[in-house]
């Protein structure tokens, strides 16, 4: 009797599970499909084929896809290349406490590269993949100026505090947070434009909203201080090295390919202003794939004309965690991290670590994110490419994330709390 087991069958969107076929013919070539239709009713699939062992199994901790999706041994390759079957479209968990994606996996006994719905598998399953534990709590934050959602985990705490942020498509984005607070972490997803009613478009970063928020999570009697963690990519990690140079409460700092000197906006803090290097819009590339590569749109922040830009990180307390993705086309992420830590370097400091990934793209997120490298963003006219090979995208997500967790526990304590 042919089995398809997938355990667990419940688990946290960045955990691992295990794929396990038997009762198969020996050598028999199988196809492995993964589905799911996340809450706009786009459909995700990745498909893989296998050939049979000669006990009749296809164990995914051994076995490798000979093509499909993927090829070679990829535990989770189901669920880390899926695709979606309209172009330019990235996968985001946009209800985290309401329910999980449920992915389907379905075995077919033959070469099937694009399965017909008349097609019947011979075995499937469902899974769910969650990004709450249960017991966490969502609590909507509008005091003061901040616009968020903080994510308290289950127990009476006290927990270390983290601040989350996103990009450049604004709004407020809580996947990353809730899978953090489901790791421990009391967190403050913050909006800082595009949301309720804060500005549109972000023309200047005001730090002072930034501290306010700070603020507001380390007076939360679940919340243990003195010190916070922040995260951010993109956008929201020059606000995370611009908070941990100049907000004393900043002990831990995650940027993840972000720009080392002010870009676009640019910043203020009381009587502090750095003037943003300037956009050269002629520089725009258009791929073959209609996308907007925006990598040369930058000044050259070496340039000594910009030097008045750079946010001045050696004046940072805490400790920095750079992640960089070498093959980002949004930023040359590797060379602002490069130029911060040479700064650092410069005033005799060393609270920096520096993560890079060769192949990893800019949207480097949590395992349980296939790669997006092309996808469209609210206020541009065509979709932006962000860039990354698939198999290096992957090794990098899974390797980032528990390096992620294990910094943020070294320097800000962990309450212990389990998962799923």
């Amino acid at each position: 009797m042919i089995q398809l087991t997938v355990t667990p069958k419940t688990s946290l969107a960045d955990q691992p599970v295990k794929i396990h076929v038997s009762g198969l013919a020996p050598g028999l070539l199988v196809t492995l499909q993964s589905s799911l239709t996340d809450e706009r009713g786009i459909t995700f699939q990745a498909r893989a084929l296998y050939r049979a062992d000669e006990a009749g199994q296809v164990d995914f901790e051994k076995a490798a896809a000979l093509g499909g999706d993927y090829a070679g041994v990829w535990p989770m390759g189901l669920f880390w290349f899926l695709k979606p079957e309209k172009l330019f479209q990235r996968l985001i968990k946009k209800d985290v406490m309401g329910s999980p994606f449920q992915v389907r996996i379905d075995l077919f006994d033959s070469f099937l590269l694009m399965p017909q719905v008349q097609t019947e598998p011979v075995a499937s399953c469902t899974v769910e993949r969650w990004y709450v534990t249960p017991g966490t709590q969502r609590i909507p934050i509008k005091e003061g100026r901040v616009r968020g959602t903080l994510f308290l985990p289950p127990g009476p705490g006290p927990f270390p505090g983290v601040i989350d942020m996103f990009g450049g498509a604004g709004g407020l984005i809580e996947f990353r947070a809730s899978l953090l607070a489901s790791r421990g972490f009391a967190v403050l997803a913050v909006a800082f434009f595009a949301y309720d009613d804060l500005p549109l478009v972000l023309k200047e970063v005001d730090l002072e909203y930034f501290e306010e928020a700070t603020n507001l999570l380390l007076k939360h009697p679940k919340v243990r201080g003195p010190g916070i963690g922040v995260i951010g990519v993109s956008q929201g990690g020059m606000v995370v090295l611009s908070m941990a140079t100049f907000l004393e409460q900043v002990v831990a700092a995650v940027w993840i390919n972000g720009a080392s000197c002010m870009y676009g906006p640019s910043l203020r803090y009381r009587d502090i202003y750095i003037p943003a290097v300037p956009y050269i819009p002629e520089r725009l590339i258009i791929t073959e794939m209609g996308a907007l590569d925006n990598y040369h749109v930058f000044g050259d922040p070496r340039d000594p004309a910009h030097a008045a830009s750079a946010i001045p990180v050696e004046k940072a307390k805490g400790e920095v965690l750079f992640v960089v993705g070498e093959a980002d086309r949004n930023f040359n992420s590797k060379l602002f991290a490069e130029l911060a830590i040479e700064r650092m370097k410069k005033h005799g400091k060393k609270n920096y670590t520096l993560l890079s990934y060769p192949g990893a793209g800019h949207l480097i997120e949590p395992p349980g994110s296939p790669l997006c490298s092309i996808s469209v963003i609210r206020g541009n006219p065509k979709p932006v490419h962000w860039g990354g090979e698939p198999e290096a995208h992957a090794k990098a997500q899974e390797h980032s994330w528990e390096e992620i967790i294990k910094f943020l526990k070294l320097h800000l304590g962990s309450s212990g709390t389990g998962n799923l």
